[in-house]
């Protein structure tokens, strides 16, 4: 971090963790006594409560999204590109909350938690979670805040997920869902990747049934292999040619299966670093999470059926180069949303880096990103 933090910085921020004593019925049938939510804020809550912004996270994001936790922080929050005092999220003008969801390792109670009914870990007894689950939960986490209805939710593709959950499950308590770099449901292709991901964990030896914390140890090399696959669908083609090209690491083939190529490399590393710090467990549910979510499904596949009941504005945000969460299945959510009658903006962004352009702040993202916003705070007059 520099010496002084940037006049743009949502500053130094720090997590909170709050209980909630009340159950919560979850959509596969089982309950959940209680549970423990990690967010962090950024901003101030004006006096009607109404410059609120909820922002969820995709399948491996946290609650810091913003600022720094410490004057030693290198990097800042997953989404500090879009969060701050005039940037698109205007923390001058919008109280903006970020969260971790149900289910995540990164406090908020999920698979690495003890399970007060058996002082252990949950592990594989941790309940399967959907996407309406969590946003049952942040409505809970709403009612704590003193929240009655968003200006907006806001998210990036599992994240965008939510933001569009919420516009059905509680059309009542939000004014605008931003979806980005999203989908109405998963591809069978990627149905199938996440499989993969699934199932290099789950052969894991150290996988353990899923109860390996019992055993002090981690499926580190599922885990590894499981975000090597995901790594290459949040990349297009272009961006890792621009980047790696057929570059090797030392100028000359080695007729080996060590990593000679500097993508290899990249993926290693990436892959590593992600066993560190990720649960196993979780990362099954949050695969899982995706894979189930359909609001089509009860409207017997009529998505425009489904989005009747909503009444927030939407804007819709796609990139040319996604090909995880292509350009024609946002446009298959807008069509939806026009045959339902719903106010919707829609636009492309012409961005070369695949999925992951929704995390990198190009002009064109940022320019339309915060013309909504703008409109948004003016809205509510903030």
């Amino acid at each position: 971090m520099p010496d002084s933090l940037p006049p743009d910085s949502a500053g130094i921020v720090t997590p909170q963790a709050l209980h909630f004593a009340e159950p919560i019925k979850l959509a596969c049938g089982q309950t959940l006594a209680c549970h423990d939510l990690v967010i962090e804020t950024y901003g101030t809550l004006n006096e009607d409560a109404s410059n609120a912004v909820l922002i969820c996270h995709a399948l491996s994001g946290h609650h810091h999204a913003a600022g720094y936790h410490s004057a030693d922080d290198k990097k800042p929050g997953w989404w500090d590109s879009c969060i701050g005092p005039g940037k698109p999220i205007d923390t001058s003008r919008f109280f903006v909350v970020s969260l971790n969801n149900l289910g995540g390792c990164n406090g908020s109670t999920g698979p690495s938690s003890i399970n007060p009914a058996t002082g252990m870990a949950y592990g594989p007894d941790f309940p399967v979670i959907t996407v309406q689950d969590w946003v049952h939960s942040q409505a809970l986490l709403a009612d704590r805040l003193g929240i009655q209805c968003w200006a907006a939710v806001v998210g990036g593709s599992l994240g965008g997920m939510q933001a569009l959950q919420w516009s059905l499950t509680y059309p009542d308590r939000l004014r605008h869902a931003i979806v980005i770099a999203s989908t109405p449901r998963l591809t069978a292709q990627n149905i199938a990747f996440n499989e993969v991901a699934r199932k290099a964990i789950t052969s894991d030896p150290a996988f353990h049934g899923g109860r390996y914390y019992d055993l002090n140890t981690i499926p580190r090399q599922g885990l590894m292999l499981a975000r090597m696959v995901g790594h290459i669908t949040y990349l297009s083609d272009a961006s890792m040619g621009e980047k790696f090209g057929r570059d090797l690491r030392d100028q000359a083939y080695k007729f080996g299966y060590d990593a000679e190529f500097q993508v290899e490399s990249y993926l290693r590393y990436q892959g590593e670093r992600f066993s560190e710090s990720f649960d196993a467990n979780t990362y099954l549910l949050m695969t899982k999470a995706l894979d189930y979510f359909d609001p089509a499904y009860e409207s017997g596949d009529d998505l425009a059926k489904a989005l009747a009941v909503a009444r927030c504005e939407f804007l819709v945000l796609s990139f040319s180069t996604d090909w995880r969460f292509t350009p024609a299945r946002s446009k298959e959510l807008v069509n939806a949303m026009i045959a339902a009658r719903k106010r919707v903006s829609y636009a492309e962004i012409d961005a070369p880096w695949g999925h992951d352009a929704f995390l990198i702040p190009t002009p064109r993202y940022t320019e339309v990103f915060t013309a909504y916003l703008d409109r948004v705070a003016r809205e509510v007059g903030v």
